[in-house]
């Protein structure tokens, strides 16, 4: 399968298939982002879903795919850092903050350094028309994100360090989509460098989880192993799915695409926590899915 999906790099059916793998990533971060703000607080949500989805990683990382060749083992662990970074910073923007203030902050604001960054290390470049639509999804975004503030009832006390985690999570989102992106075509078989970052990245979180609450698991636990396995299968074919994008196509537009999250996002929330959709929200999600078919088709 690997070389199958080697021989659709910079093709017109390459370019198809990145769209619809970005489009499914988004979808399913926005799900993977909901089941961290469910009735599970986010942090041991994060550390279920990480040991589930290393556990699952393993055999196919020393079995199924080519080891990384010796060069890579320290962009991986670049990519460690980051994300740690990502995962801590997302988890305390849901615990301080409401999941459609919050989530709306996080997208709305890595998109234009996503584009700036993948145009520095791999110098894209973007149309006019690109830059427009990346500037009416990102206008969506975080016309969302206002409306949500001014219409749920929310803590105010903690809402400047909600917002302020939410951007920093945002600008390590695109920090990872960029390096990542890089490592990833870094690596001969795309596959390869997956089934390794899964392994390696779901250790972390888990020790250090442990090691705060003193080894105790948490309780009840068989309900925090299903919620793992579900969220670390998402997790696969969300983050799979967008890496893979990358890699087939420009990084810039993959990650735009990607945003295209909030949209599902506002729905998961009226269908999983009754939040309500109205007029207003509508006409922003618009705005949102304009921007992205503008970017998609601007090029």
């Amino acid at each position: 399968m690997s070389d199958w999906l080697i021989s659709l790099e910079g093709t017109e059916a390459g370019r198809n298939l990145a769209l619809i793998l970005a489009l499914q990533a988004a979808f399913l971060h926005a799900l993977f982002g909901a089941l961290q703000k469910g009735k599970t607080d986010p942090w041991t949500a994060r550390a279920m879903i990480d040991v589930c989805y290393a556990t699952i990683a393993l055999p196919f990382a020393l079995f199924a795919v080519p080891w990384p060749d010796p060069e890579i083992w320290s962009l991986f662990a670049i990519a460690w850092v980051i994300h740690l970074g990502y995962k801590l910073a997302q988890a305390s923007a849901y615990t301080v903050g409401a999941y459609t203030v919050v989530y709306p902050v996080v997208r709305g604001s890595s998109p234009m350094f996503t584009v700036i960054g993948a145009g520095i290390l791999f110098g894209e470049t973007f149309a006019p028309t690109q830059w427009l639509g990346v500037a009416v999804l990102v206008a969506g975004i975080l016309g969302l994100a206002v409306y949500n503030l001014r219409h749920i009832v929310i803590d105010r006390a903690r809402l400047p360090l909600a917002l302020g985690l939410a951007l920093l999570t945002g600008g390590i989102v695109a920090l990872y989509t960029t390096w990542d992106a890089f490592v990833i075509r870094a690596t001969e078989n795309p596959f390869t460098f997956l089934a390794w970052f899964f392994l390696i990245d779901g250790i972390g979180f888990p020790v250090g989880y442990m090691a705060y609450h003193r080894g105790r698991l948490p309780k009840p636990l068989w309900p925090l192993v299903k919620l793992g396995v579900f969220g670390a299968i998402i997790a696969f074919f969300s983050f799979g799915g967008i890496m893979l994008a990358t890699r087939l196509d420009k990084v810039g537009e993959a990650a735009v695409l990607r945003e295209t999250s909030v949209v599902f996002a506002a729905l998961l929330a009226w269908i999983m926590f009754g939040e309500k959709v109205g007029p207003r929200r509508l006409s922003l999600i618009a705005l949102i899915a304009a921007g992205a078919v503008l970017v998609e088709w601007g090029g």
